[in-house]
């Protein structure tokens, strides 16, 4: 049975499209029940994978049959979500949208940047997309309604790798799993009021018109990510990526006004509102990073050399010592395991590694741990040990090795068949158009044997904004 692919992505990707066009009349070409597909849909979603170069990649995102068979798809699963009232509040919709509008806006440059392409403000493009945004909240939950109970026992993860021809077995670089104990030295606190006192500095200096707030951001901003946009930093009230000390402060500002000093999880800042709109604002800011003495460090690498010594003898285990004494909660959460930030797993390649990192853990054995070692984490000097806890040889897959990954792997095509069972059983019982130019689409035949025929497809008023 062919494989479906789905495509659950948002149609916010398209919005720069969709709003140049400007046009009076936009053709419907495929309709599910009382849900229409146009002809924007489908070209706006090519048009966004072009503009984020993902053709190289996934070349079926500029085929247009592709495109047609995920809005298919999708408004399919609507129909059925709305039926088994899947449950979507408008909070979620909300929020979904406003992490994707500001999603553009880094990526653009800027939310003035975005309203200019779009041609429209913010608000304008969250009331054009609301419906969008809620009816694809409303096919995921329905997919994982369907699938969610799936699960794969180890005879078929077997029977799913001895189908796989033996040489397209893919060839896996060396993997390891690392774990950490970290000690964060506190900060020296006469090095802190030194920071405040120069951050206050600045503040009179910007309120007396001495200087520009982005001129002192671009020469003494110790974050790099911002300060050579002179500390210009877009926010939303609801991020949780963003510190809530950070937030609140920003927001009890007015548009041009500068907060005193305040402590938040990087550091000493003080933070100028540039404009804001309901939920969403422009902020400058400038961060000073807190320093850490020698003396702090020191102390700190002679605290980890004494648990060293009780883990090497046995009189503490690793995940004790972890429990009891590492400082870094993102690490502490999995058991002291360092997590991969390119895929949320606890497994590294060498290349993923940090550079600092590598010949460290090249010098391990299995179980070994490393003497404590001064790193750098969010602009702040800690220290930590690394235990290597499992390495891989480079290898060819095999089930004794990478028995999890098969695993996966196994699941998401069971997922994906029962999947499509599904939906072949749903689609003859709803009312499907599709336009007589993507009739000759081969991945489009199970939809196309019971379409309705019709030969013409109607048009869709479509005014501009």
């Amino acid at each position: 049975m062919k494989k479906i692919a789905l495509s659950l992505g948002v149609l916010i990707g398209a919005v720069a499209y969709a709003s140049a066009q400007k046009v009076v009349a936009d053709k419907i070409v495929g309709i599910v029940g009382d849900k229409i597909i146009l002809k924007s849909d489908i070209d706006g979603q090519i048009d966004q994978a072009k503009r984020e170069n993902m053709l190289d990649a996934h070349p079926e995102l500029g085929d247009p049959c592709y495109q047609m068979q995920a809005q298919l798809t999708n408004k399919a699963l609507v129909l059925q979500a709305e039926k088994d009232s899947i449950p979507v509040s408008d909070e979620d919709v909300e929020n979904e949208l406003d992490l994707k509008i500001r999603n553009f806006i880094q990526m653009y440059g800027g939310k003035e940047v975005l309203e200019q392409i779009a041609g429209e403000s913010i608000y304008q493009i969250k009331d054009n997309f609301r419906q969008a945004i809620k009816e694809n909240l409303l096919a995921g939950g329905e997919r994982k309604k369907v699938v969610d109970d799936v699960t794969v026992t180890p005879t078929e993860v077997k029977d799913f790798y001895d189908k796989i021809p033996k040489d397209s077995l893919p060839y896996f670089e060396s993997q390891m799993q690392v774990g950490e104990i970290v000690i964060t030295p506190k900060n020296n606190l006469e090095l802190d009021q030194y920071l405040r006192d120069e951050l206050n500095q600045y503040k009179s200096d910007i309120e007396s018109g001495k200087r520009s707030f982005e001129l002192m951001a671009k020469l003494y901003s110790d974050d790099p990510g911002s300060k050579d946009r002179g500390g210009l930093l877009q926010v939303n009230r609801t991020d949780k990526n963003i510190d809530a000390i950070f937030l609140n402060a920003a927001f009890r500002l007015k548009e041009g006004q500068v907060s005193p000093v305040i402590k938040a999880k990087d550091g000493y800042d003080i933070i100028q509102m540039v404009s804001r709109s309901g939920d969403d604002a422009t902020v400058r800011y400038i961060l000073k990073a807190p320093q850490v003495s020698d003396a702090e460090i020191n102390s700190a690498k002679s605290r980890l050399d004494s648990i060293r010594a009780l883990l090497i003898v046995g009189k503490l285990n690793f995940g004790q010592a972890v429990a009891l004494y590492s400082e870094d909660d993102n690490s502490k959460e999995y058991g002291g395991l360092m997590i991969n930030p390119n895929d949320g797993s606890t497994f590294f390649t060498y290349e993923d590694l940090d550079k600092d990192m590598i010949d460290v853990v090249k010098g391990l054995k299995q179980g070994e741990y490393s003497q404590p070692i001064v790193y750098t984490d969010r602009l702040k000097r800690n220290v930590r040990i690394l235990l290597l806890k499992s390495r891989t040889e480079p290898h060819r897959m095999n089930l004794t090795d990478d028995y999890n990954r098969i695993a996966d792997a196994a699941l998401g095509q069971k997922k994906n068949d029962v999947f499509v069972k599904w939906l072949y059983k749903k689609i003859p019982s709803y009312y499907i158009m599709i336009d007589p130019d993507y009739t000759k689409c081969s991945s489009l035949s199970i939809w196309t044997q019971f379409a309705n025929p019709e030969t013409k497809a109607p048009i869709a008023s479509k005014g501009t904004n």
